[in-house]
């Protein structure tokens, strides 16, 4: 006797929606599966996305933890990818082959670092990281990067000597943080 799947009405809207955002995305190259509940991007989507040469994915306002590494694989023409909102700590190494990536927004996640990965990122222009955990940042490989021209680190709990080391790094491009307060108890 085979067994029956169910599904919910509200895991079937969810599935319906996912599927209709993937076809807007062959009609107009952005793919936007922001707000979907996702916990990761299904396998199905990548099978939709196939044919597709996606310039922007928005993976925003969800509940990822993290990306696989076959994202960059399946996606490697994006110039924009937003993964704000979501419970994000890491990002794959994989990333780095993103190299059209000019934008990419992890603000509002779990970072408690900043992702080396970001500094491999051969065209990435601005990176917002602002509202996460992060402490410390590697300044020395962050100088490194060539085509840089934003790092938002706003609210962040940065240790009083990365905030120091930040305010008064010489980079080609602009580093936003926030005011330190000897007072906050970060």
């Amino acid at each position: 006797m085979g067994g029956i799947v169910t599904c919910s009405p509200i895991a079937g809207r969810g599935v319906i929606r996912v599927v209709g955002r993937c076809e807007d995305a062959k009609e107009n190259n952005m793919l936007d599966l922001s707000d979907c509940q996702l916990m990761q991007i299904p396998d199905a989507v990548y099978h939709l996305m196939r044919n597709t040469q996606l310039k922007t994915c928005d993976l925003s306002s969800n509940v990822i933890k993290n990306i696989s590494p076959k994202f960059a694989l399946k996606f490697n023409l994006i110039t924009d990818l937003n993964l704000s909102h979501n419970q994000m700590t890491k990002l794959p190494d994989e990333l780095a082959d993103l190299n059209a990536l000019a934008r990419l927004n992890i603000s509002h996640n779990s970072f408690i670092v900043l992702p080396p990965v970001v500094f491999k990122m051969p065209k990435l222009r601005e990176l917002d990281a602002s509202n996460n955990a992060i402490i410390e940042i590697d300044t020395e490989e962050m100088i490194t990067s060539d085509n840089l021209e934003l790092v938002d680190l706003r609210y962040n709990p940065l240790g009083r000597i990365c905030h120091r080391k930040l305010k008064n790094v010489n980079t080609p491009f602009r580093i936003e943080i926030s005011q330190y307060n000897e007072d906050d108890d970060w």
